[in-house]
């Protein structure tokens, strides 16, 4: 009783702390590219987004992240015109799976990253990637670049944006929606290589530039602007007579397929390309 009162020796209650909680174990973050065919991982992990039609649910809610998309504004981006007999009570099903597959191991929400609203569903981007973010960020840094006169700046990372690409956006995924997005992106990509090109040819990089136009152009054969910069980097090589034989291969395709005589942009250079127009052609 004497050691007690002393404090000599003293209660467990009296000495003993609680436990420190168990760390909570860290989720790996959510990433997903659909500059190519459909893919996400969670951290290193590859996850199984299971058949295109689910997959084409979820790229109409990943590209409009943190909006509600409606059930029947989801029937028309994946089935189109072609509804399923069960309508929008296939929804739920397909919504399900996705969840599952993109849960983190240890999250608790059932909702995961697909949360239900009044009207229908939305994707919470917050800290998701995606391919497409990144785009975007190198696309602003070519601008800035360019603006303040970097043009071998602006021509890398125009050169790192098309980098991203890894074939057809949203590859194989049927519907409305995929299809306009795929045609979104593949002008966003002939947006992003005019632009590296006109920066080499201002680089004074013409061999690079015509290399490189002329395969855009072998994919795309009625796209006049890269017709125009690809006559010019062959003028600018001395190769005149290569440089009109472009305008009349344009000429020639837009005639056959749609009717349809070059623009005034084409027009222009060739004739500056027959006048040996070096201001015209921005050489001067």
């Amino acid at each position: 009783m004497y050691a007690f009162d002393h404090g000599i020796v003293t209660t467990a209650r009296a000495t003993a702390e609680p436990p420190p909680p168990p760390p909570r174990p860290s989720v790996a973050r959510l990433r997903f590219s659909v500059l190519g065919p459909l893919r996400a991982w969670r951290g290193t992990a590859a996850l199984d987004l299971g058949p295109v039609r689910q997959q084409a649910l979820l790229a109409a809610l990943l590209l409009r992240p943190d909006v509600v998309v409606t059930d029947h504004g989801l029937l028309d981006d994946v089935w189109g015109l072609e509804p399923p007999g069960t309508g929008t009570g296939v929804l739920p099903t397909y919504v399900l799976r996705l969840r599952s597959c993109l849960r983190a191991a240890h999250e608790t929400s059932k909702e995961s990253v697909i949360r239900r609203g009044r009207a229908g569903y939305l994707f919470a981007s917050n800290g998701v990637r995606t391919d497409l973010t990144r785009l975007r960020e190198l696309d602003l840094e070519a601008k800035a670049a360019a603006d303040t006169g970097d043009l071998t700046t602006a021509a890398e990372r125009c050169a790192d944006a098309i980098g991203l690409f890894q074939g057809e956006p949203l590859a194989g995924l049927p519907g409305p929606f995929a299809e306009g997005e795929r045609l979104r992106l593949r002008e966003y990509r002939l947006s992003l290589a005019q632009r590296k090109a006109d920066a080499q040819l201002r680089l004074g990089r013409y061999a690079s530039a015509a290399d490189e136009l002329s395969t855009v152009l072998a994919a795309h054969p009625h796209r006049e602007p890269v017709a125009a910069l690809l006559m010019r980097a062959l003028y600018a090589r001395g190769l005149r007579t290569d440089a009109l034989a472009v305008y009349q291969r344009v000429h020639d395709r837009l005639r056959c397929d749609f009717a349809v005589e070059p623009g005034a942009e084409l027009i222009r250079t060739r004739a500056a390309v027959l006048a040996g127009d070096d201001r015209s052609l921005g050489f001067a």
